[in-house]
């Protein structure tokens, strides 16, 4: 088992970003939606063992560069990358992603030989903008790559200068070997998200990332990509989670250091100013230097380009912003529109905000799209707020396969009816399943705080608050039990310190009423 905070939070939607944050924040939103692409992987024609990646590489490079234009509206990963492997005529995609062109080609490798065929389609119609075949060798990648980015660009008339296509160049790695490995990396990361013992998953994918890194020292992603692993572990860690496995002792012991060394890193090789100012804010809620949260908190909000922190989320829900956080996600959603982490976050705070009526609707619109279980689990949270138990219900018995989650979502619901016992034979029923005599204390302290075990959840919140190197996961904690405070300020005076050095209100909300809580 492990706590829903393990799995990966940063679906950044990739390359969404501008090379100007000023005038990406001023430019309407519409403007960019008439420019709109999506670049979709390109197939690989040849079947070598890099070869995919090579052409995922490929098609990367191209979404970065032309992302960093600011009058084009460009598909993150995520969604683009969703369509692979499948026949789905154009026009279906471009609805799908609610963009208006689609780029789409092919890479064949032999030796060092390469050939690439691009083609830029409007979807309204079906008409050729643009299309070019490239042959080539491994050495022109980045030429036949760069030239591809631009000829889009100038067919959806966007006037280049040199400073565009300095900024369109730094996007990339430029480095075939180092993008394929990089390609390795993502896709392995995914794979380890999905392990029982994921962080000895995730330090073992970090090898590629190394690897990238040896190659192209200053690729700001890959040090994200590297820090994931070690942030695991220091939470972990602060919770008591049985989830370590068999990661080395000298790497717990040191797992903060190595956390903050990847982000300060990641943060001096952001691409841009936005990606920058995201890798700090996430900087600073690791570290715990909260003096300027706040300020950068309200100065994102008030943006409306597609780069998103790790932990602006859970900063923004807790504190009192949930509201502005559901408009400032749009945007987001825009950018990456099949991508699940934000839909949810975008649900979950709607029920922050006191609007469980409209999470619904989102949940129900997103689940349309996508099958993933925290959706599922947002959409049962704005039940239980509704107080349409009987349909929440029905929706854990259905749709949530994990028992971890059902035991979650089950034991708020039992909570919420008042039903303490109800609650007690959930959880008895996972200790049973697994054998185990004690859950962490991600979960462990949600479970006490909304059966009304003051005691017991002050206990288990103290003692995260002695292990924790900040305050995050007290933070994560509150926002997935919206039950206001889980635990008493007094019983964490290390956590109580850090809301007031950043001026933070307490007690958050609570979403729903927890008759069994009383405080």
């Amino acid at each position: 088992l492990k706590p829903m905070w393990q799995e990966r939070q940063d679906e950044q939607p990739e390359g969404a970003t501008a090379p100007d944050p000023e005038v990406r924040e001023t430019l309407p939103a519409a403007t960019r939606a008439d420019k709109s692409v999506a670049v979709l992987p390109f197939v690989s024609l040849s079947s070598g063992e890099d070869d995919e990646f090579f052409a995922d590489g490929l098609t990367e490079e191209i979404l970065n560069s032309l992302a960093q234009l600011p009058e084009l509206l460009v598909t993150a990963r995520t969604s683009s990358f969703s369509f692979k492997g499948q026949e789905t005529p154009v026009d279906e995609i471009a609805t799908e992603l609610g963009v208006q062109h689609i780029v789409e080609g092919s890479v064949r490798r032999s030796g060092d030989r390469i050939r690439v065929t691009a083609q830029l389609i409007r979807a309204q119609d079906g008409f050729n903008l643009w299309s070019e075949t490239y042959d080539s060798t491994s050495a022109d990648t980045i030429t036949v790559q760069e030239d591809i980015a631009e000829e889009i660009a100038v067919a959806l008339d966007v006037v280049m200068d040199e400073e565009r296509r300095a900024a369109m160049r730094s996007a990339g790695l430029r480095d075939p070997a180092a993008f394929i490995a990089f390609q390795r990396g993502i896709k392995a990361s995914r794979e380890a998200h999905g392990e029982a013992y994921q962080i000895d998953a995730l330090l073992a994918v970090n090898r590629y990332f190394d690897e990238v890194l040896g190659r192209v020292p200053d690729y700001g992603p890959a040090y994200t990509e590297r820090a994931d692993a070690y942030v695991h572990i220091i939470n972990d860690v602060a919770s008591d989670e049985p989830s370590l496995g068999n990661v080395p002792p000298n790497i717990v012991d040191n797992a903060y250091e190595l956390a903050v060394e990847s982000m300060t890193l990641a943060q001096q090789n952001a691409p841009n100013l936005q990606e920058r100012r995201a890798s700090e804010f996430d900087l600073a809620v690791i570290t715990g230097d909260f003096y300027r949260i706040l300020p950068k908190l309200e100065a994102y909000l008030a943006t409306d380009h597609c780069v998103i922190g790790q932990w602006l989320d859970p900063m923004a829900t807790v504190f009192g912003y949930a509201e502005p956080l559901v408009k400032r996600l749009e945007p987001i959603i825009q950018c990456n529109p099949l991508g699940p982490v934000r839909r949810f976050s975008q649900a979950r705070a709607a029920t922050w905000a006191g609007d469980p009526e409209r999470a619904l609707e989102l949940t129900s619109a997103a689940l349309e799209k996508l099958d993933h279980p925290w959706i599922k689990m947002a959409h049962i949270d704005a039940l239980v707020a509704l107080g349409r138990f009987e349909s929440a219900e029905q929706e854990i018995r259905r749709s949530l396969d994990n028992p971890f989650y059902a035991f979650l979502n089950g034991a708020k619901l039992a909570a919420a009816q008042g039903d303490k016992a109800r609650a007690e034979e959930i959880r008895a029923g996972l200790f049973e399943e697994f054998e185990m005599e004690q859950i962490g204390g991600f979960a462990g302290l949600q479970y006490y705080a909304v059966i009304g075990d003051r005691a017991e959840a002050n206990r288990i919140a103290a003692g995260i608050d002695e292990r924790a190197y900040g305050p995050l996961p007290l933070i994560l904690i509150t926002m997935w039990c919206g039950c206001g405070a889980p635990f008493d300020l007094e019983a964490t005076p290390n956590f109580a310190a850090k809301l007031e050095q950043g001026n933070l209100s307490w007690p958050p909300r609570s979403t729903t009423d927890s008759p069994l809580k009383d405080w």
